[in-house]
C-alpha cells in the first residue's frame, strides 16, 4: 500500500503540474481584471497619477483584448452595461471610483501584489494567485481524502474528478478572489476538524473574510452551531467568542474603510448599471430590490448545483437519521447553516455564479464524504452517547 501510495503521489504531482500549465495558458479575460491591475499599480507606484495608471492599464489590456476599445452603446445587452465599461476605458476619474469597489478584498489584493513584487508582470501576478490557489485546493483535498478514506487510489480518483469540476476551473482562469477565498475556507475547516487547531482555523477564517467578505455570513451561522456544541467539541466559551471576535473584526475593518454603500452596489450591479460618478448614485428603491429578487431567485437556485447537492445530503443523512441522535441533528444543522448562508448571501448579493459558489460546493461535497466514510464523527464520539 505504501509503494502504491508513493506512486500515486508522484502521478498526482505530475497531474498538478500539467493542470497548472493548462490554466496558465488558458487564462480568461474578465471585466474585473482592469480594477485589480489598477490596485496593484496604485499601491506599488503611489507616485503615479490616476491618469497615468489608467493609461498604463488599458494599454496593456488592449494587447490581450483588442475589442476593449470597440465597446459601444450599440452592443449593450444589459441596461448601461457596456457603456459603463466603455466609460471606464475613457475616463480616468470614473476608473478611479471603480477601484473602490474592489478594494474590499484586501488579502486577495495583497497576494496579487506579492507576486508582482517578486518580479512577475501585473497580468501574470493576478493569474498566479488563482492558479496557485487551485493547486493548493486540490492538494489539500487529496491529503484530506487520503486521511479519511485510507485508500490512495480512491482518493486520487475523487480528487481528479473534483479538480475537473467546472466552477473550480472557471474560478482558476478568472481574475477573481474566488479560488483564494475557497482555499482559505477549506484550510479553516481542515485545521479545525482534522488538526483540532482552533487558532490556525481562526486565522484562516479571518483571511477568508478578508478575501471575500460575504463568507462572514457562513462563519457567523457556523459559530452559532459551534457555541451550542462547544462541550462536545471541547471548546471553552471564551475561545468561541474570542475566535468569532477576530473574524468579526476582520469584517468590520473592511466595512469601516469601504467607501461604497450596499445600496449603491446593489443598484449599480443588478438594477441599472450606473455611469460615472458613483459618488452621486441613483436613489435606492426597495420595491426595485424586491422585484429583482422575486424575478431571479428561483431561476438562479435551479441553475446552480445546490438542488442536486441537497438531494445527496437528504439521501446520505436520511440513511442513518434518528430523532434521538445528537449526531444526526448536528449534521442536519451543519448543512442547514450552509444553505441558510447561501440564502442570506443571495439576499445581499443576488448572484449564484458557480465560480463564486465553489467554497460552498466543496464544503458540502467533502463533508458528505467525511460523514459517509469517517470512522470518527465530526463532533467526536461523545455524540454517540446521545443515541
Amino acid at each position: 500500500m505504501k509503494k502504491t501510495g508513493n506512486i500515486l503521489v508522484f502521478i498526482f504531482s505530475i497531474y498538478v503540474c500539467l493542470m497548472s500549465y493548462y490554466l496558465y495558458t488558458h487564462q480568461y479575460y474578465n471585466a474585473d481584471l482592469e480594477a485589480y491591475m489598477g490596485l496593484i499599480y496604485k499601491t506599488e507606484h503611489s507616485d503615479l497619477k490616476i491618469e497615468d495608471i489608467h493609461k498604463k492599464v488599458y494599454t496593456e489590456l488592449k494587447n490581450i483584448n483588442p475589442k476593449l476599445s470597440e465597446i459601444s452603446k450599440a452592443e449593450e445587452i444589459a441596461i448601461g452595461g457596456n457603456t459603463y465599461y466603455y466609460t471606464l476605458s475613457k475616463n480616468p476619474k470614473a476608473y478611479e471610483e471603480e477601484l473602490q469597489l474592489f478594494s474590499v478584498k484586501p488579502f486577495y489584493n495583497f497576494v496579487n501584489l506579492m507576486f508582482y513584487k517578486l518580479g512577475f508582470n501585473v497580468l501574470t501576478s493576478i493569474s498566479l494567485t488563482s492558479i496557485f490557489s487551485y493547486v493548493f485546493i486540490i492538494t489539500l483535498i487529496f491529503g484530506f481524502l487520503i486521511r479519511i478514506l485510507k485508500n490512495y487510489p480512491l482518493a486520487f480518483i475523487i480528487t481528479v474528478i473534483i479538480s475537473l469540476f467546472k466552477p473550480l476551473l472557471e474560478a482558476s482562469r478568472y481574475a477573481s478572489a474566488d479560488s483564494l477565498a475557497c482555499l482559505m475556507l477549506l484550510l479553516s475547516f481542515y485545521t479545525f476538524i482534522i488538526k483540532k487547531n482552533h487558532l490556525a482555523a481562526t486565522v484562516f477564517a479571518m483571511l477568508c473574510v478578508l478575501t471575500r467578505p460575504e463568507y462572514f455570513i457562513l462563519y457567523s451561522l457556523l459559530y452559532i452551531l459551534i457555541y451550542f456544541y462547544k462541550n462536545t467539541l471541547q471548546i471553552k466559551t471564551a475561545q468561541v467568542f474570542l475566535s468569532y471576535g477576530y473574524i468579526f473584526l476582520s469584517f468590520f475593518l473592511i466595512q469601516y474603510f469601504n467607501q461604497i454603500s450596499w445600496s449603491v452596489l446593489f443598484m449599480n450591479q443588478f438594477t441599472k448599471v450606473q455611469i460615472y460618478p458613483i459618488s452621486n448614485p441613483d436613489p435606492f428603491y426597495f420595491p426595485d430590490y424586491v422585484n429583482f429578487i422575486k424575478k431571479t431567485m428561483m431561476l438562479d437556485f435551479n441553475g446552480s448545483y445546490f438542488p442536486l447537492l441537497l438531494l445527496f445530503i437528504v439521501i446520505i443523512l436520511a440513511n442513518k437519521f434518528s430523532l434521538n441522535s445528537k449526531k444526526s441533528w448536528a449534521q442536519c444543522l451543519f448543512f442547514g447553516a450552509v444553505y441558510a448562508a447561501v440564502f442570506v448571501r443571495y439576499l445581499v448579493f443576488p448572484s449564484l455564479a458557480n465560480r463564486m459558489m465553489i467554497g460552498f460546493y466543496l464544503i458540502i461535497v467533502l463533508s458528505l464524504i467525511y460523514i459517509q466514510n469517517s470512522k470518527t464523527d465530526i463532533f467526536k464520539n461523545s455524540l454517540e452517547a446521545g443515541k
